[in-house]
């Protein structure tokens, strides 16, 4: 009952396990190699039912259900590793340029083989005796990228691994709660926030956050300043560095300076912007944010690591001491006494992956002049980009580049009344998804007439081995695109504004 080949039963650890990984790894690369070739080119063409169909067609025993009995390791790799790259979003096409979702590092991906074979659980040392020490050693080196300089003792900083921006944010916020007995604790964001913080807020039973105007998607410190006034030390601030929609940093030195003058804590989202840490040329930007309690980083946008590959720095190891918990058979007192780490305080979760030993390896590979070479290069190219959208006559560009967003806008959207505008500009992007030909996002922004939101098309340039001048045919694709569309967008905007 085990399929056609009881080889499907192999470990991947072990003695020969190795070995085994050597037989299977080259047929799923096959696999994916023939599926990357039928899809040719960034998204599979057709949309959701298309790939909905050929998902059916491909065998439903195969694909889509719970089969009775297997067909072997070596055909349900190739085949379903072959039907994943052909109906996948790939971020390595450079008109895979929607989100912050880059494309990984081959040296990343390799080491997540060797994670995945050993499979350490980093809840407890017994689990993961060396991979635990590899964890230390790289957070305390993010740590100390974040908040140079001598810090004696528990003064000194600390870092923690975790799944993303998402988690990191809840954890800003919960130790911000934590460290704050007494105070009704309120977050304070700016308009330009990840919606994460509002979310982390509700899981925590906090108020729903207080919201900052912002001005060019930064938070203008004066309405910090009014909006701290009345909550002085229970308010935790939350700054952005690299938000989502433009890749705009508050302006982090003021901020800073009002959460020290009111008492409030801070807390900077830089999942986007934070590893431009790495470049000597593009650190200056993130000034001030050493001044930040905790910082939200994510590599797997700057960091080209495969999703999840966040972490959490603090400015204050102490601080993370609010996450300790105890469990007798992960983490006995008797143990921790003796020498043996206690790692269940290090995450929210129990059982995680090692993520920390691929990202320990990419820096080892290139070291963090490389990884800030490769933030340059992607800044740098939308920055040409930019120039482009500026220069073409059928497009309009929002503004220059912080990080690595382009946002811009079809000049024929502007010719039209609202919703028509913004149903020709959404329109445009679903045609270029549907067909098959560019990922591109979407970014609602307050550029209309008294401040109104209009819709605007959003590249995130996250591939480090492009130019700018290997985008210049998908923008000419986007103004032809816009005049073919039209009359069809605008017949569908009827009486129904597009969400935006």
């Amino acid at each position: 009952m085990l399929g056609e080949s009881a080889a499907a039963t192999s470990l991947a650890g072990g003695t020969g396990g190795a070995e085994r990984l050597a037989e299977l790894i080259p047929l799923a690369l096959r696999g994916m190699a023939a599926g990357v070739a039928e899809r040719g080119g960034p998204v599979p063409a057709g949309g959701p039912a298309a790939v909905a169909a050929g998902l059916a067609a491909a065998g439903s025993d195969a694909a889509r259900t719970l089969p009775a009995r297997g067909i072997g390791a070596e055909r349900a790799l190739t085949e379903l590793s072959r039907l994943l790259a052909a109906g996948s979003a790939d971020p390595a096409d450079p008109a895979c340029a929607a989100h912050l979702h880059c494309p990984p590092l081959a040296v990343s991906v390799a080491a997540d083989v060797v994670a995945s074979a050993l499979n350490p659980s980093m809840d407890s040392w017994d689990q993961a005796p060396v991979a635990s020490e590899l964890e230390r050693e790289f957070t305390e080196g993010i740590a100390r990228l974040c908040y140079p300089g001598d810090y004696p003792g528990e003064a000194a900083p600390d870092a923690v691994v975790t799944s993303g921006s998402t988690e990191s944010n809840l954890l800003g916020l919960l130790l911000a709660r934590e460290l704050s007995p007494g105070l009704a604790v309120r977050p304070v964001c700016g308009a330009n926030a990840h919606h994460s913080v509002a979310r982390a807020a509700w899981l925590l039973g906090l108020p729903a956050p207080v919201i900052v105007a912002c001005e060019d998607d930064r938070m203008l410190p004066a309405a910090l300043a009014e909006a701290l006034a009345p909550l002085g030390a229970s308010a935790i601030v939350v700054a952005t560095a690299g938000t989502p929609n433009t890749g705009r940093l508050d302006p982090l030195p003021e901020i800073a300076a009002l959460c020290r003058r009111f008492g409030a804590r801070l807390h900077v989202d830089a999942a986007y912007g934070g590893m431009a840490l790495f470049s000597p040329r593009r650190r200056p930007a993130l000034a001030g944010l050493d001044l930040a309690d905790s910082i939200a980083l994510d590599m797997h946008k700057f960091g080209w690591q495969p999703v999840a590959a966040g972490l959490l720095a603090c400015r204050a190891e102490a601080d993370l001491a609010a996450l300790t918990v105890r469990a007798e058979y992960l983490n006995a007192d008797d143990d921790t006494e003796a020498g043996l780490p206690d790692l269940l305080g290090r995450s929210l979760r129990t059982s995680r992956r090692p993520d920390a030993f691929r990202m320990a390896v990419t820096v080892r590979a290139l070291g963090t002049d490389g990884l800030g070479e490769l933030v340059e290069r992607c800044c740098d190219t939308a920055t040409g980009v930019e120039a482009l959208v500026a220069a073409h006559p059928g497009l309009r560009s929002w503004g220059k580049p912080s990080l690595s967003t382009v946002l811009f806008r079809p000049v024929l959207a502007d010719a039209l009344a609202e919703p028509m505008a913004d149903a020709l500009v959404a329109g445009v992007r679903r045609a270029l998804l549907e067909a098959g030909t560019a990922v591109i996002g979407r970014a609602s922004m307050p550029t209309g007439p008294d401040g109104a939101p209009q819709l605007w098309l959003k590249l995130t340039l996250l591939h480090p081995h492009t130019a700018a001048a290997d985008y210049r045919e998908l923008l000419d694709r986007v103004v032809v695109t816009a005049a073919n569309e039209p009359r069809a967008v605008c017949a569908e905007a009827e009486g129904s504004p597009v969400a935006s």
